[in-house]
């Protein structure tokens, strides 16, 4: 920041430019007092992203406000001053809060959803307070954003609030610069914003708020199934103590393995006390869990974990998360104990967010509907947070810390938006050196999510004041997100799908010089027409050369291969002149494919290695959800092995090969525990890449090393990984903002783009 001279007595008069987050966090109200506070004149105004403050006072007065305009900024804003002028003297005899901007061409922040703060926390609790249990409480620094933002600037008109218009109290609240709602846009309280309703069928609707939340809550107690209504979408909810519950959900929804969510009521110091006693937390977890996003945190069960049994089975970690909302936390209080609170869609599909389409597709699910009247206009889906590799990284995006803002170390030419691959689905839309990535959407293979898709799409755009002028895709010519880009009518770039991995990671973390990354995931179609998913990569951004890979075999059935491991598995025997005792393939269909060629592509992928040892070690012929063999077979693991040294070759293509089949035998070797079997692989495979690593650290100058893709979300994997890498004197990442899965392609796709550009 820019000094100010000091002259003790001198009236001054500066004009200072604010950008970073400082919409939808009380920042002006937060500057209406600092101003006060020291004497100070002049006005604040929002313009469309940034906030301009024009201040007169003396010299000294003025340096001290304008230094707390950042040091002394509400828990939510992050403000960056860009810039400070001399301006005229004004004629003003007070500091006012002046209606916005809407017209300027200004650094635009969308803010996320916030959770419940403490103020409006001890508000809702207090049976004196006017806002005594009411579920849609907030203020400046808490409360939803991004769900009812309909256009910028952040007013209240232009949100899903404006239909209710405010009551002479709140209203009052409203006005005053002093009062910490001043401005709060879903400012609101029982008697003029929104209400609860519970519907149930063959029933009459309640519709009085707090009886509504009531009668949902008699319903949970009795083993019902309840789709509430939250601020980015639907809950399913059921008691998670019951294990009856619990199975009608996972039966009703088609969902028999796939671990659901549990949310705790709040207790304690940090608020996990009663969470506590079904699992256990490391500091890192657990400070992630009782803090501001409020994400679901993977933690490991207990021994003696009370939770219904099938709320995770076969995995020793829960999903585990606290109520962010007011509503959620009138839920619980009133409970008392845990709730399974999983999303309330269609697997697959974005989670759901209006009453009728609810209540017309979660019937067969749902027993009944907490539902409430403030629209929501886009969906965000709870965020999802695992501890790898030592630190709390994201899984998945969602509410309260999406949409995730980036920078790009080079800028774009002209604005784009990445449309990423067809698993776990985002978008970016990047301009400048900026690039804003979408919460979760979904997969894209349904109606629904294709809709959802092209709505935030275009939602980001408006929001942003930015019109993307072409399109960037999944080199893959079958993915939904390449066909629509190929239909809009817009220049078009492809990216391939490994090289769009290492990209994310390299632009996210910005380190000087080229990288050795390694991308490993499920499949991913690959330049030479194969389904990469083990690779390694030299370079960075924009020069990517592929330098190693997994030893090649056939998949038969293709995409099958995902949700039948036995297919991998047999395949790698069949690639090695072996048979596998345990095919369950009893008719031939899939060996005579096989033999012929037929709808077996040729495939590297270290997740198909994954669910080959786990259909192996765990006898796990089929799976109801992605990556279940893998998690399954990571849950075995106790400690760490020493693994096996598997061969390593160098092509005549200069790439080189890791052999997987001294892995066979041991694999499949019953005369082993299976918890060894799966420690064995696991270090195995660790040691293959740093095997690779080093091979290559021979040839060539390597700054660090990159682990993305997929199969990194694998904690033992990664963990061992990174500690034989580092022992091998290689300083090693893995991302940090984004998920290491498909995600990130969104983002990889437009920095791989900038990158190409600015070496041209």
């Amino acid at each position: 920041m820019a000094e100010l001279a000091v002259n003790v007595g001198e009236t001054s008069t500066k004009r200072v430019r604010l950008q970073g987050h400082v919409q939808g966090v009380g920042f002006r109200p937060f500057v209406y007092r600092l101003a006060t506070r020291h004497g100070i004149v002049g006005h604040v105004q929002n313009q469309l992203g940034e906030v301009e403050v024009v201040a007169q006072g003396s010299a000294e007065a003025l340096e001290r406000f304008i230094d707390g305009l950042v040091a002394d900024a509400p828990p939510l804003a992050s403000p960056s001053v860009l810039a400070i002028d001399s301006v005229s003297k004004l004629d003003h005899d007070s500091f006012r809060i002046i209606d916005s901007l809407a017209d300027t061409d200004a650094q635009i922040f969308v803010p996320p959803d916030y959770f419940m703060c403490d103020e409006c926390k001890a508000e809702l609790q207090n049976s004196s307070d006017r806002r005594y249990a009411y579920p849609f409480i907030n203020c400046t620094q808490c409360g939803p954003r991004y769900t009812l933002i309909e256009a910028l600037p952040y007013d209240r008109e232009n949100t899903s609030m404006a239909g209710f218009p405010l009551c002479p109290e709140c209203e009052a609240e409203y006005l005053d610069p002093a009062d910490r709602r001043f401005h709060a846009e879903p400012v609101a309280c029982a008697k003029c914003g929104p209400q609860l309703h519970f519907e149930e069928p063959g029933c009459e609707t309640v519709t009085a708020s707090n009886a509504a939340l009531a009668r949902a809550v008699e319903a949970i107690r009795d083993g019902s199934v309840v789709a509430v209504k939250g601020i980015g979408g639907y809950h399913l909810v059921c008691d998670a103590l019951n294990d009856e519950a619990v199975a009608t959900l996972r039966e009703r929804k088609r969902r028999p393995d796939k671990p659901l969510a549990v949310m705790f009521p709040v207790a304690g110091t940090d608020g996990l006390e009663i969470a506590r006693s079904y699992v256990s937390f490391t500091y890192e977890e657990a400070a992630l869990a009782s803090g501001p996003i409020r994400p679901i945190v993977l933690a490991r069960r207990r021994a003696s974990c009370g939770l219904a049994g099938n709320v995770a089975p076969g995995l020793d970690e829960i999903g585990v998360f606290l109520p962010y909302s007011p509503l959620h936390q009138l839920l619980l209080d009133a409970l008392g104990g845990p709730v399974v609170a999983t999303s309330g869609n269609i697997s697959g599909e974005p989670v759901l967010t209006d009453n009728g389409e609810a209540a017309r597709r979660l019937r067969p699910v749902a027993d009944a509907f907490l539902q409430h009247n403030r629209p929501i206009v886009r969906p965000a889906d709870d965020p999802v947070y695992r501890r790898i590799a030592g630190t709390m990284r994201p899984l998945r995006i969602g509410r309260g810390c999406a949409p995730r803002e980036l920078e790009l170390p080079y800028s774009q030419r002209e604005p784009l938006l990445a449309v990423g691959g067809h698993m776990k689905g985002t978008v970016a839309l990047s301009w400048d050196n900026r690039v804003v990535v979408s919460p979760h959407i979904g997969e894209m293979d349904s109606p629904r999510s294709l809709d959802v898709f092209e709505q935030v799409a275009s939602d980001l755009q408006d929001l942003y004041g930015v019109r993307a002028n072409r399109i960037v895709c999944d080199a893959h010519p079958g993915y939904t997100t390449h066909k629509w880009a190929q239909g809009l009518g817009l220049p078009v770039d492809t990216v391939w799908h490994h090289e769009a991995h290492a990209s994310a990671v390299a632009a996210e973390l910005d380190q000087p010089n080229n990288w050795l990354m390694f991308t490993w995931d499920g499949v991913g179609l690959g330049s030479d027409g194969t389904l990469w998913g083990g690779e390694a990569f030299l370079g960075r951004p924009g020069c990517w050369v592929r330098r190693a890979s997994l030893r090649t075999f056939r998949l038969p059935g293709g995409d099958k291969a995902g949700r039948e491991p036995w297919r991998s598995a047999a395949a790698l025997h069949w690639e090695c002149g072996l048979e596998w005792a345990a095919l369950p393939d009893t008719d031939g269909i899939a060996r005579a494919a096989w033999d012929s060629g037929l709808n077996c592509p040729v495939t590297s992928a270290a997740g198909r290695l994954f669910d080959a040892a786990a259909a192996i070690i765990c006898e796990f012929p089929n799976a109801s959800f992605e990556a279940q063999g893998p998690m399954m077979l990571e849950s075995v693991c106790r400690s760490a092995a020493d693994g096996m040294e598997l061969p390593l070759r160098e092509g005549d293509d200069e790439i080189f090969r890791t052999d997987w089949q001294p892995l066979l035998g041991m694999l499949a070797d019953h005369s082993i525990e299976r918890v060894r079997r799966a420690e064995l692989f696991h270090a195995s495979i660790a040691r293959a890449i740093v095997a690779q690593a080093k091979a290559l650290s021979a040839q060539h100058d390597i700054a660090q090393i990159g682990l993305c893709g997929g199969v990194f979300q694998n904690r033992v994997l990664a963990d061992q990984t990174v500690a034989l890498l580092e022992d091998a004197g290689f300083r090693v990442h893995l991302p940090l903002a984004l998920p290491c899965n498909d995600a990130a392609l969104s983002y990889g796709q437009a920095a791989e783009i900038a990158a190409r550009e600015s070496q041209q």
